[in-house]
């Protein structure tokens, strides 16, 4: 059966979600964990988004993903076999830039997604730029939104159809946010 991918206004309540989120993970990852962010939409304040707190768990190295992960399962976080992100245009193509693993809440709580990346590597950047960058530019968050409603009604398939189509406006949104982020020194 196939799930509508579903839009909503911003909420209030996803910076407090995000942070008990947090809070239960912290624990479970604190052995490999450098850092946890709240990334995604929800993090962007005013940015329309699917329900659905991300999270993003950096690891020191490659060699802590799987101990993490496997943490994560066995205290009841979904993992799914997704092993890499989309790799941007114009970032290095080197595979170990883009692993990581991916658990969701368990079924009877709130949605979430857990994504794990190394620390450094470009996915992991990518994440927090992405973020930081429509939290400084609200035009380019209303229309990210707009985007975001449009797709949802277009797609007919399942959210992973939803993600293919939005991950080349992502990138349109990531191109300018690098030029932002040499202009200004951010760094993550």
């Amino acid at each position: 059966m196939v799930t509508p991918v579903r839009i909503v206004a911003p909420s209030r309540e996803w910076a407090p979600a995000f942070d008990e989120l947090a809070g239960r993970l912290a624990p479970t990852v604190s052995p490999w964990s450098t850092r946890i962010d709240h990334i995604g939409s929800t993090s962007v304040p005013g940015l329309a988004a699917k329900d659905v707190i991300d999270i993003q768990v950096t690891v020191a190295g490659e060699s802590d993903l799987d101990p993490a992960f496997a943490a994560l399962g066995a205290a009841g976080w979904v993992p799914w076999p997704y092993r890499r992100d989309h790799v941007a245009p114009g970032a290095p193509d080197d595979e170990a830039q883009w692993v990581k693993r991916l658990v969701t809440a368990p079924h009877d709580e709130r949605r979430a997604n857990v994504h794990l990346r190394v620390a450094g590597r470009a996915n992991q950047r990518y994440a927090l730029l992405f973020r930081d960058y429509l939290r400084i530019r609200p035009d380019t968050a209303e229309a990210y939104s707009r985007f975001k409603r449009l797709a949802a009604e277009l797609v007919t398939g399942d959210a992973g159809d939803y993600t293919d189509l939005k991950d080349p406006v992502c990138d349109l949104i990531y191109l300018p946010a690098e030029e932002w982020a040499e202009r200004t020194g951010w760094s993550p």
